[in-house]
């Protein structure tokens, strides 16, 4: 196996600098601790990088503390996250860009997180297709708190299997001990790489690449997406000694935790719940799960007494109708988006209506739109009236469409196929890796 003696040159070289900055525009983001944003970032840039360049040739970067903030979970607690200054994630973006064809022709091939090319559509895809093989029943693995818990020694010691550059390896160290700034205070990270920093995917996939090869090893089909693991099995008694094996290397050998609760055996027939879809034998559907936050996020910007055109509403729904709809657009679920479709639109009827207040310009614009008959009085706050006739005529469908509203209806679904069509689906398992745990 080659190893690389010689990289932090390529990292720290104008051209590399110059594109990692692009990235990382592009993603854009927050600013870190020292309240610098990327547009700020931005300007004097080739100033900015030649200084960069020296310090980290001379070995004289540091990085800087990274940010915490909370994001509220599904399920009602909160998961921390990272947010490196500017400087730092253009540092780990070029790191990146040097490690990551490195890494990459050892992953295995049913790793599907944070890998070009690769999303959780083939992670779903290739979930499908193994059931459909005969493996039936999975073991569907959580883990708890990942990026939080990462060993350090370890995360250097997999980087060590094929890197030898002290002073690149001194660098990435020095982003896992950079300590985070949290309501003022400063706090020393001896664990964990942080969610939200550039190199921490990359990281994790060479972490638990190891994982991923053992299970291999010992015969065992497997899917992973990031942290979202399933083990197969052709019988569910097979699935008691792969529990054994998994909790085994990843309690014991990586040294990471297991969420004994989350952690289940499910099988084919009842459906396995996996990145928001559930599989079956019939056909892939979406989580009722994912629905309701779906509609929950609808429902705040679509509030009745939250003021604005129907126009300022529907540019805000459509980055979230037109997102949602690509995700799940895999799973058969016409029908799901026509009745979705419908009540959406039946909300936006009602925010005219409160904005309408009375009968007498719901009257004004079905006479607008040529009805002639009698009209009666409704009420303009009624849930039930924004599905009524009158409402309906005044503004049709095609009314919103006018007015650009993204309509998933007529957004083709049930593409499984598709996904597994590319090249990479068919490969078998790529070369392994050096064991060095």
């Amino acid at each position: 196996m080659r190893k690389w003696y010689s990289l932090i040159d390529k990292v720290y070289s104008s051209k590399n600098l110059h594109q990692s900055y692009k990235l990382v525009r592009r993603n854009n983001g927050a600013p870190g601790v020292d309240g610098v944003s990327v547009k700020d970032y931005g300007e004097n840039l080739s100033n900015r990088l030649n200084q960069l360049s020296v310090k980290l040739k001379e070995g004289a970067y540091t990085p800087q503390n990274v940010r915490r903030v909370m994001i509220p979970k599904a399920d009602g607690g909160e998961r921390p996250l990272g947010i490196p200054t500017v400087e730092d994630r253009v540092v780990q973006q070029a790191i990146v860009n040097i490690l990551e064809p490195i890494f990459e022709p050892t992953f295995h091939n049913n790793s599907f997180g944070y890998r070009k090319g690769r999303s959780c559509h083939h992670a779903v895809a290739k979930a499908e297709d193994l059931m459909q093989q005969g493996y039936t029943s999975v073991l569907d693995m959580d883990l708890s708190k990942c990026f939080d818990t990462l060993s350090h020694e370890i995360i250097l010691k997999c980087l060590n299997v094929r890197i030898s550059d002290g002073k690149l390896l001194k660098l990435i160290k020095g982003f896992l001990k950079s300590g985070v700034m949290y309501h003022g205070k400063s706090e020393a990270t001896d664990i964990g790489s942080p969610q939200g920093g550039v190199i921490s995917p990359l990281l994790m996939n060479i972490y638990l690449n190891h994982f991923d090869h053992y299970m291999r090893r010992n015969g065992v089909p497997l899917v992973r997406y990031a942290d979202d693991i399933l083990l197969f099995a052709p019988h569910r008694q097979e699935l008691g000694r792969i529990r054994k094996l998994a909790f085994d290397y990843l309690e014991g050998t990586l040294e990471l935790k297991i969420n004994q609760e989350k952690t289940k055996l499910r099988e084919f027939t009842t459906g396995i719940e996996y990145l928001g879809f559930i599989i079956t034998p019939r056909m892939i559907c979406i989580h009722p799960k994912r629905i309701k936050s779906f509609k929950n996020k609808v429902r705040a910007l679509t509030k009745r007494t939250g003021g604005g055109n129907l126009a300022d509403k529907i540019q805000d729904l459509n980055p979230l109708l037109r997102g949602w709809t690509n995700y799940f657009r895999l799973a058969k679920c016409n029908s799901t988006f026509l009745s979705l479709m419908k009540w959406i639109r039946r909300r936006l009827r009602m925010c005219k209506m409160r904005e309408w207040k009375r009968s007498k310009a719901l009257h004004r614009a079905m006479r607008r739109r040529g009805y002639k008959g009698y009209i009666e009085k409704i009420s303009m706050r009624r849930w039930r009236n924004a599905g009524c006739g009158y409402v309906h005529y005044a503004l049709p469908n095609k009314s919103f469409d006018e007015l650009g509203l993204f309509d998933m209806g007529k957004v083709q679904c049930n593409l499984l196929h598709l996904f597994k069509q590319d090249k990479f689906m068919h490969e078998p398992y790529t070369r392994s890796v050096r064991t060095v745990l």
